[in-house]
């Protein structure tokens, strides 16, 4: 059986990078989304797994990881069973921070990287709409906003969040279609 490629989907914070992901599985059900591991508590807006730090570091030490990282003070891991979720999908999207990428790219192989980005006013709003952070957590956030790509990604497509959810996934499906065919 033929294995989806990874589609790691990367941006600033408060891009829409999981609801981009919901949006484009709900209309193309062959792009699979991976739930990833965080050891944070329970969110609405992004989908994932809340774990203590301890029991992070027992499943890493169980192999139950694929990739794991720390960015923002928090422990990330996406699970070894991404593998199993790539047989016969289309593609399978996965939040991924840009400081990972490169291994990512190492261990997954077959990997689009989709860079989202928006108006600094926009994502402003966002993160302020979704109170996740202080004050100061969004001016950190949104300094790192313009940060780039690390060098050497096979494949990248960049896209402009700041319009609709529906006009996003569009443009994306488009832009997915030649490189997953």
């Amino acid at each position: 059986m033929s294995l989806g490629p990874v589609i790691a989907v990367v941006g600033p914070s408060g891009v829409g990078k999981d609801s981009v992901m919901r949006a484009l599985s709900a209309r193309q059900p062959g792009y699979r989304v991976v739930r990833r591991v965080i050891t944070r508590p329970a969110a609405k807006s992004e989908d994932f797994e809340p774990v203590s730090e301890a029991r992070f570091e027992q499943m890493q030490l169980e192999g139950a990881f694929a990739l794991h990282w720390r960015a923002h003070g928090l422990l990330y891991g996406v699970p070894a069973r991404i593998e199993r979720i790539r047989e016969g999908a289309r593609g399978v999207l996965v939040n991924l921070s840009r400081g990972v990428l490169g291994e990512a790219q190492a261990r997954f192989g077959d990997m689009i990287t989709v860079s989202l980005s928006a108006s600094p006013d926009i994502l402003a709003r966002r993160l302020e709409s979704r109170g996740r952070e202080d004050d100061a957590d969004r001016s950190r956030r949104l300094a790192r906003a313009a940060s780039p790509l690390p060098t050497g990604l096979a494949r990248v497509i960049e896209l402009d969040n700041s319009g609709t959810l529906d006009a996003t996934v569009t443009t994306l499906l488009d832009r997915l279609q030649p490189e997953s065919a």
